[in-house]
């Protein structure tokens, strides 16, 4: 058990720290391709900051733990909206003059809608997952297309910024991209190990862990880089990165999961996580649209989503306790 908690916690520190650099590999390397800014913004961060969901939940199904997989696909979702822009707001308003992002509210609506309808019947299965990568395949296609028709738009401007403040030459960013990544999958590899055993140990569904311990570790790099860009008055940024990663963890995430591992899934992934994120889903629309102007997240939402995640940690504890019984 000590080996296990070991594993997890030393997976976790290792990820936070190599996804960072993986990002700033990946960017700087795209930068120095001629890749536009607001490209490198929309695909190549996204990219970076959902390898580590991708790598946990391709590792856990090929391990025989889908719910690790699946949990943390959909847990990462709540983390990045509840949490992480919860406590974003809170640090300062989020506000959201990006013409692309909010262009992209109701696509991520439409893909959680998706994901629940799919789920309906308590399973995944490799049709559905494969219809999850095919969508995900044309949303890469239109994001690029929409990344060169709107180059002045306000995320490109905040993301050439932050380009021109890491001056690194081709080679450190190469080497960069290349080591990040030969972390994270070392420190994916550990985290999920240890991550089955203390389920094993204690008697937990994997399901809980992947929302929990796992679905928080691998957001980590969304946390960090919100708050920075919060900081740097980058809110667009800060918005982008949950945004960007909810798709890629409903799409590609949890799609890679269900194709490697297809079966059925536990009553509670839809009728507590599931209906929770989508919840969720609908309140970020609500909140970052701007039906009137650009859309505003204040410290008073900020505060609610925090509050929201907060409760939803009560209701997995208690199920949790519970089980224990």
């Amino acid at each position: 058990m000590v080996l296990s908690v070991f594993a997890v916690v030393s997976g976790l520190a290792i990820l936070g720290w190599s996804a960072g650099l993986f990002v700033d590999g990946a960017s700087l390397t795209a930068r120095y391709l001629g890749m536009p800014p607001l490209l490198i913004g929309m695909v190549i961060v996204g990219f970076g900051t959902s390898a580590p969901e991708m790598l946990v939940s391709a590792l856990s199904a090929i391990q025989g733990s889908p719910g690790i997989a699946l949990g943390n696909a959909y847990g990462s979702n709540i983390v990045n909206i509840a949490l992480i822009l919860g406590v974003t707001a809170l640090v300062a308003p989020v506000a959201v003059h990006s013409r692309i992002l909010r262009s992209e509210l109701p696509v991520l609506a439409a893909v959680t809608a998706l994901a629940a309808w799919q789920l309906h019947d308590r399973e995944l299965s490799r049709t559905d997952a494969g219809v999850l990568l095919a969508v995900f395949g044309v949303l890469v296609v239109w994001s690029v297309l929409q990344a060169l028709r709107h180059r002045s738009d306000s995320l490109g401007s905040e993301m050439e910024g932050e380009l021109e403040a890491r001056p690194l030459g081709p080679g450190p960013a190469i080497l960069r991209l290349v080591a990040g990544l030969a972390l994270l999958i070392a420190s994916c590899r550990l985290l999920v190990w240890g991550a089955v055993e203390i389920a094993r140990t204690l008697g937990l569904s994997d399901l809980v862990i992947g929302l929990t311990i796992v679905a928080i570790g691998t957001s980590l790099p969304e946390l960090a880089s919100s708050i920075a860009a919060i900081r740097k008055n980058e809110p667009d940024i800060a918005f982008g990165n949950v945004l960007g990663s909810n798709l890629f963890n409903t799409l590609a995430v949890a799609g890679i999961a269900g194709v490697i591992q297809p079966g059925a899934i536990s009553p509670d992934l839809y009728e507590r996580d599931i209906l929770t994120m989508g919840a969720l889903t609908i309140s970020l629309f609500l909140f970052g649209y701007g039906f009137r102007g650009p859309g505003r997240i204040n410290r008073f939402e900020g505060g609610a989503l925090l509050g929201a995640y907060i409760a939803y940690t009560a209701w997995l504890l208690h199920g949790v306790i519970e089980q224990l019984k």
